[in-house]
């Protein structure tokens, strides 16, 4: 697996540096470990570009076709390499522009630094071209906004932008450089960057969650992004291993256990959740996607235990037996080492129980992941696809009703593998993330997961896959309607309007005019021949297939 270093050689970190303040902004992001700058042309921050052009080695830029792809394509970044994505947005309607990308890094947890241009501050005040003071807007959907107000105060205050941005509880950083100050030039010692240490658990809060982990009878563990974003991952597996307890897995915490792996139950979700009798949640929030931290039924509620990378991530508005925060390896660690000094809890006939139901839903999976239907049953897209997909492809969910089956049918073998929009649930991200992938993993299967409402956030990106030569495999679930409202909208009022969408439109000659290749597929059969040749294409493919937009995922939950 590719991972950007935390420094990176050459970057000058350390010595002394005189230039311009784009120059020394592209020394602190290289000496962070940045290798690539996404961005969409604007002369507000021209000296970024020069910069980058200029830097030993040069800093590859990446320039997309609206600026939420570059801000998504960050954000992506972060997630996938653990070093915070570069965005470079110009300034006024650039920077607006990529605010729901900076949103959707802030719920994530995604490291990244936002760098926006800014009107000149000796004109401000007088109406130059999109005068907007930024950091006002941001500061709400970031961990920290500011102006950077001299370029005498760059070198710091870029460097601080990016540890922010990496220090638990990691996300997104923005700062804006007024445009005259960006083309003046100051000195001073290149930071050295580097990864961001986290703080040590207390260890009386780690024994109380061992605790009542040795207690318990019927135990679900649930791993979350946090918990790649923290490097803990090997640290997770020892765990789940170690002690033998059941685990499902959400967000980027997929494939921490691998897919198939005999401890790993998310397709017995339902049962393991309501029959626990504790679930200890770690790195991931106590969300909508969990029921709020409410497990078990009624009369015999599950305790529960939150793990959290930093302080403020444990949750206020749940019930909890126990919480602890901090590293997460060192928590994970000590809680599998406070497990083994004790009498070992025997969860065999807990965690054999649920391995029937696993069995059961992959029984039951079957059928519709083979379908003969038509309209094409969505599932039977993954059917094909999955066995398809080498243990190391990434795969990006960007869509509702569509990718919401990926989620059913996808099982990662791998961490680090997966891609969705978090808990913001943010379209649009698709395009952006799979650029970044492709950069990030330069070796493995990259698919991106389209529904046809999503791909029309982004599609014209597919210019930028091309123009960078970055070949992906883009499968799109086209059932001609914004599916994950039209079903809810029928169950309430008995219609649905503003749910439509031309039928079957051809968006593989959307991504064909735009240099790429493709096809659209209306018989089941035929999908995996279609997958099997846009994986051998070397391009930018888009395998566009015709789904039944009666076929709806079958949810528990609409997020409120």
């Amino acid at each position: 697996m590719t991972e950007t270093h935390d420094t990176a050689a050459g970057a000058g970190a350390g010595a002394d540096l005189t230039g311009h303040a784009g120059e020394l902004a592209v020394a602190v992001a290289r000496a962070h470990g940045v290798e690539t700058m996404f961005t969409l042309s604007g002369a507000h921050v021209f000296p970024m570009y020069d910069g980058a052009v200029k830097a030993d080695p040069p800093m590859r830029l990446l320039d997309v076709r609206h600026e939420q792809t570059a801000a998504f394509a960050a954000e992506a970044t972060g997630k996938l390499t653990r070093v915070p994505g570069l965005a470079v947005l110009t300034a006024g309607p650039g920077v607006t522009n990529g605010i729901s990308a900076i949103a959707q890094a802030q719920f994530a947890g995604s490291p990244m630094v936002v760098v926006g241009g800014r009107a000149p501050q000796n004109r401000w005040g007088s109406g130059s071209l999109q005068e907007l003071d930024q950091p006002p807007i941001v500061a709400s959907v970031s961990k920290h906004a500011a102006t950077i107000a001299t370029a005498a105060e760059v070198l710091d205050g870029v460097d601080h932008a990016f540890r922010v941005a990496r220090a638990s509880h990691r996300g997104p950083v923005f700062v804006d450089v007024p445009m005259d100050e960006f083309f003046s030039s100051a000195s001073g010692p290149v930071p050295t960057g580097g990864r961001v240490a986290g703080a040590e658990p207390d260890a009386d809060a780690v024994a109380a969650v061992a605790t009542l982990l040795a207690a318990a009878t019927r135990p679900v563990l649930i791993l979350g992004t946090d918990v790649w974003a923290d490097h803990a991952e090997e640290a997770a597996l020892r765990l789940v291993e170690g002690a033998g307890v059941p685990t499902i897995t959400n967000g980027m915490g997929r494939g921490l256990v691998p897919g198939g792996h005999p401890l790993l139950v998310t397709k017995a979700r339902s049962k393991a959740l309501k029959e626990a009798d504790l679930v200890v949640v770690v790195g991931t929030p106590l969300d909508f996607r969990l029921g709020y931290g409410v497990f078990g039924d009624p009369e015999h509620p599950a305790r529960v235990v939150h793990v959290a990378d930093s302080p403020g991530q444990v949750a206020a508005h749940a019930t909890l037996a126990a919480s602890v925060s901090g590293d997460l390896t060192r928590v994970l660690d000590s809680l599998l080492a406070a497990l083994e000094r004790g009498n070992r809890p025997d969860w065999a006939g807990w965690v054999g129980d649920l391995q029937d139901t696993v069995r059961a839903a992959v029984e039951r999976d079957r059928a519709l992941l083979t379908a003969e239907a038509d309209p094409i049953h969505p599932a039977r897209i993954y059917g094909e696809l999955a066995p398809r997909l080498a243990d190391d492809a990434v795969v990006i969910g960007d869509g509702g009703d569509f990718v919401s089956f990926a989620g059913k049918f996808v099982e990662p073998k791998r961490p680090g593998g997966w891609l969705d929009p978090g808990p913001y649930g943010c379209l649009g991200a698709g395009l952006g993330a799979a650029i970044a992938a492709r950069i990030a993993r330069p070796s493995s299967q990259v698919v991106l997961l389209l529904g046809d409402g999503a791909a029309g956030f982004s599609l014209m990106d597919v210019d930028t896959l091309v123009r960078h030569d970055l070949p992906v495999v883009m499968v799109m679930g086209n059932n001609s309607a914004w599916g994950l409202e039209k079903g809810p909208m029928q169950m309430l009022y008995g219609y649905d309007v503003a749910a439509d969408l031309a039928p079957r439109t051809r968006y593989d000659e959307v991504v064909r005019a735009l240099g790429g290749a493709g096809e659209t597929v209306t018989d089941p059969r035929q999908i995996g021949p279609a997958l099997d040749r846009a994986f051998a294409s070397g391009v930018p493919y888009l395998v566009n297939v015709i789904t039944d937009v009666e076929a709806a995922y079958p949810r528990a939950t609409f997020g409120i």
